[in-house]
């Protein structure tokens, strides 16, 4: 096969996996407990059923290695799943670097990214506990697409408070998430409490995932029990999901004969990096190959790189359980970049803890190299990564060219975790010159930090 040729990984549909895999068997440590809003005591299962149904509040504290996944969640995987592993040998002629560079591409999914493996587990376990609605909230539209999909697909209405400034910038995944039924606001609204507090203080609040998450989180306290609350990243359960992206890419791996030197993802709350390494780090802390694990955010957003590790709310008024994650303050209200659904100031506790114990290394930067570095990729494969993934993208070349002035091999493996093409009018931006770099004043993430709530 010529050298400039990509190669393409592929598996059967009796490769998807049966079971999900929970990294929480093999930390070195248990993971810190989530804490009640008000008393500051350890959450208990009670307290989060009036936002999730029982068999998601036992996914986010289980302990087993391995849950397995019920058929119908199986049967509506077959029609993205397995997804396809890639080796960008055009990328690397491209480079010109000894680095073997491959991808996995969740890009495939009906609504173009990752965010679809968790939305339908989601949406089955509501529906088998009787939810008729669900609420939620998304940044740049792949999660708030993915539950209304699978809303319909289970036959739940599914209203979702999308960040302002990217229902400013993507009208179009509004749009997708209306065809597939649902109702979409964008946040803050003056339809809760917590969107008409920050509107008071703020009318032209750009808004932010975690104020949107307030609004979502408001509306299913509220209803009583008849709406339930649904998350597209951060929680144990919603990473769990997402291990069906690196277990298929470890057999992948074992098609092409290769093994990873270095994983690396995007990370805003965690899932599509969680996704993908977390079944290599497990195989790493059970003694298996020593392979690196990188995270790579936005430097305008930077959680794991100038966040503290301490308790925080999941969101801007206080309504979710306190976690142990790297954190900027629940109020810290990062710019209006076109990556996002990277705009999250808060981090994965499972991932946060995974890096605080030397086990992740992160990376930051700025719009610009992001998307120059997404361009070169969408040159070299034909495909156009979201703004989120090109974060990833950024990092896999940067290795690439590290290996190459070192003149040594390096397998480097990325989740390409969605397309961007409902994200034109950010490249649009990018090739005129407007896109702005920036990285927040040490006193003005400080001063959020400040505002952590006192855990004793």
């Amino acid at each position: 096969m010529p050298d400039n040729i990509h190669t393409k990984y592929l598996l059967g549909e009796a490769d998807i996996p049966k079971s999900w895999y929970n990294i929480v068997a093999d930390m070195p440590n248990p993971p810190a407990p989530p804490l009640h809003p008000a008393t500051k005591q350890p959450v208990s299962p009670g307290d989060l059923a009036p936002l999730f149904p029982q068999a998601l509040i036992a996914q986010e504290v289980s302990g087993e290695r391995q849950i397995e996944i019920p058929d119908p969640i199986r049967q509506i995987y077959t029609q993205w799943r397995p997804s396809p592993l890639y080796r960008a040998r055009r990328l690397e002629k491209v480079l010109d670097t000894p680095a073997r560079i491959y991808y996995k591409y969740e890009g495939v999914s009906p609504v173009g990214s990752h965010k679809l493996n968790t939305a339908v587990a989601q949406a089955f376990y509501n529906k088998e506990e009787g939810v008729k609605k669900l609420s939620t909230e998304t940044g740049a539209g792949q999660w708030g697409s993915a539950l209304a999909l699978a809303g319909s697909y289970f036959n739940l209405d599914v209203e979702v408070f999308m960040v302002k400034i990217s229902y400013q910038q993507k009208p179009y995944r509004k749009n997708l998430m209306q065809t597939y039924g649902a109702t979409v606001h964008a946040s803050p609204t003056d339809l809760t409490d917590a969107g008409r507090s920050i509107l008071a203080s703020d009318p032209d609040s750009a808004g932010s995932l975690g104020l949107a998450i307030s609004e979502a989180v408001e509306v299913a306290g509220k209803s009583g029990g008849s709406i339930k609350y649904a998350l597209g990243s951060v929680l144990n359960h919603v990473l769990l999901h997402q291990t069906v992206i690196g277990q298929e890419a470890m057999l992948q791996m074992q098609q092409a004969d290769d093994y990873p030197d270095v994983v690396i993802g995007c990370v805003g709350g965690g899932s599509n990096m969680a996704g993908l390494a977390f079944p290599f780090i497990g195989a790493t802390l059970r003694g298996g190959p020593k392979t690196r694990f990188l995270a790579v955010e936005p430097s305008s957003c930077p959680t794991l790189t100038r966040g503290l590790y301490a308790y925080d709310y999941g969101d801007v008024v206080g309504a979710t359980p306190l976690m142990r994650m790297h954190t900027l303050g629940h109020d810290f209200m990062p710019p209006s970049i076109h990556a996002g659904g990277l705009r999250y100031h808060g981090m994965s506790p499972l991932i946060s803890q995974l890096y605080n114990e030397g086990h992740i290394e992160a990376r930051a930067y700025p719009q610009n190299p992001v998307f120059a570095a997404a361009v070169t990729f969408a040159r070299a494969e034909g495909i156009v990564p979201a703004p989120e993934t090109g974060h990833a993208v950024r990092a896999a070349i940067d290795e690439a060219l590290a290996a190459r002035e070192a003149g040594e091999e390096r397998v480097i493996l990325f989740n390409l975790s969605g397309h961007g093409n409902f994200d034109m009018a950010a490249y649009d931006a990018y090739f005129a010159g407007r896109l702005q770099d920036h990285e927040h004043p040490e006193q003005e993430i400080a001063a959020a930090q400040s505002r952590l709530p006192v855990v004793k």
